[in-house]
């Protein structure tokens, strides 16, 4: 995971409030996730707590939000002082937060696209399955591992870009041309988002449906489903009638869930 958050944590929040990412990711993403009154909650890679936040304001029995970056959680954690959800929030690796399948939901908005190869993508779906208590969900928003991004359209009118790099761990990474093909697995996949006030990258890796499939099934879980975007009535009012096709139509990020 080689993105370091902590310098661009105030830009990347921002990211966040563009139109997309609310008409569109969140309103899917709260959609699936349906009502979590009541419910256990752990939001892996949570951020800043976008979505930590509102799973608790839902009505979350616990909401705990755990990130890799320092400075994410900092911003948190003012929030919750602000705000006073009772939402807690750890550093640290979303494969070693110290729970024992204690969490009714396990929720992750773009984790599984750092892992750079299928051993880490294994070890995040193990330790996801450990988290959740028998019968227990998870429900991510992803990178889309079904989408080939060295044909992937421009996204540009949506404030951000994908740009797919050479093949993965090559020498010298410098000399790498652009993919001209289907990506192989790990594949690093940027995406670069375009603020007023300049712009924000943060690298992915690629790796496939059957990749992410076959992962799940070893860590003991089930009843995989994958969905698509969908854009919110406030979407369709807001923007014109053609607005959302190509984000439609080459979806750059999927939604999954499954069960332990």
């Amino acid at each position: 995971m080689t993105t370091n958050y902590d310098p661009i944590a105030e830009h990347y929040r921002r990211a966040k409030q563009q139109p997309w990412r609310g008409y569109v990711e969140a309103y899917t993403l709260l959609d699936l996730i349906g009502d979590p009154t009541g419910l256990q909650v752990l939001d892996l890679a949570c951020g800043e707590g976008f979505y930590t936040r509102l799973l608790r304001q839902r009505g979350a029995a616990r909401a705990l939000g755990v990130d890799l970056s320092a400075r994410m959680i900092e911003l948190a954690r003012e929030q919750e002082d602000a705000h006073g959800l009772g939402v807690e929030y750890l550093v640290g690796d979303a494969r070693a937060v110290p729970l024992e399948g204690e969490c009714d939901l396990v929720v992750a908005a773009y984790l599984l696209n750092y892992a750079r190869d299928v051993a880490e993508l294994q070890e995040m779906y193990e330790a996801i399955a450990r988290y959740l208590r028998p019968g227990g969900r998870f429900v991510t928003v992803n990178t889309n591992p079904a989408l080939d991004f060295s044909a992937a359209p421009s996204y540009r009118r949506y404030g951000f870009e994908t740009t797919l790099s050479g093949p993965p761990h090559a020498d010298p990474p410098h000399a790498d041309p652009p993919l001209s093909g289907p990506p192989r697995d790990g594949a690093p996949l940027t995406w670069t988002f375009h603020l007023p006030d300049g712009s924000v990258s943060v690298e992915n890796y690629c790796l496939d449906t059957d990749a992410h499939e076959t992962a799940m099934r070893a860590a003991g879980l089930r009843d995989i489903r994958w969905h698509g975007l969908r854009v919110s009535p406030e979407g369709r009012s807001a923007m014109p009638p053609d607005a959302w096709d190509v984000l439609l139509a080459h979806p750059p990020v999927a939604l999954m869930e499954c069960r332990r």
